[in-house]
């Protein structure tokens, strides 16, 4: 039994959901521009350079979701995933899943943004598993905050220990790991599994991956 983990934004996507999230959210009017947009895309630089305080970031990104309905944003989530997500899924991306489950591989989803956002893009792909930052939710409803430790560079590592325990596995439950990123944030969990692969990788995990003699993929 192999395992096959699967970073979301920019490697099988073809753009970041979190950022498009708060985009689309401007896009529509629920957002000020002014106010959000400069520092929606501060964020972003901020991530692709490898210096986000995961914790600030989150802050901004999951207020928003405290002050709508689940039932509004489930609604503003199906035109987000219409309009914003289905174009950003490549057919070099659905293959690549494809070959794993295919084989039988217990696959993963394992992302730093957010499962409200995230979880009907890992059904899209239809992958079962996914290991997501977790907003805070009481009776149902969001309430700003997160739950747990973010699932962001180190955070990845304890997020997916914690759900190999609660399934019953171990690292040792599989007989090859491999994870597909494109960041420079996931290179402490590339460095853990057996088969690191850069998907399409920013400058600096390119030159780790070149220097390490990782795989590369681009599409």
């Amino acid at each position: 039994m192999n395992l096959a983990l699967f970073d979301l934004d920019n490697t099988l996507l073809d753009g970041d959901s979190d950022f498009e999230w708060s985009q689309f959210l401007i896009s529509i009017g629920v957002l000020d521009r002014e106010l959000f947009e400069a520092k929606n895309l501060h964020f972003y630089e901020q991530y692709k350079a490898g210096t986000l305080d995961i914790h600030e970031f989150l802050d901004f990104q999951l207020k928003p979701l405290s002050r709508h309905s689940r039932h509004v944003l489930d609604g503003w989530h199906q035109q987000f995933m219409r309009d914003k997500i289905m174009p950003m899924i490549t057919p070099q991306a659905r293959t690549l899943v494809a070959k794993h489950r295919d084989a039988g591989d217990v696959c993963v989803i394992i992302t730093a943004t957010n499962s409200f956002v995230t979880a009907p893009i890992a059904q899209e792909f239809g992958i079962e598993y996914l290991i997501a930052t977790e907003p805070e939710q009481k009776e149902g409803e969001f309430t700003g905050g997160v739950a747990g430790v973010p699932s962001f560079r180190e955070g990845k590592i304890t997020r997916l220990e914690q759900w190999l325990a609660e399934s019953g596995w171990t690292w040792a439950s599989f007989d090859r790991s491999t994870f597909y990123s494109d960041s420079l944030n996931d290179l402490p969990l590339l460095a853990k599994v057996q088969t690191p692969v850069a998907v399409k990788p920013d400058a600096t995990l390119r030159t780790y991956a070149e220097q390490a003699g990782w795989p590369v993929l681009e599409w």
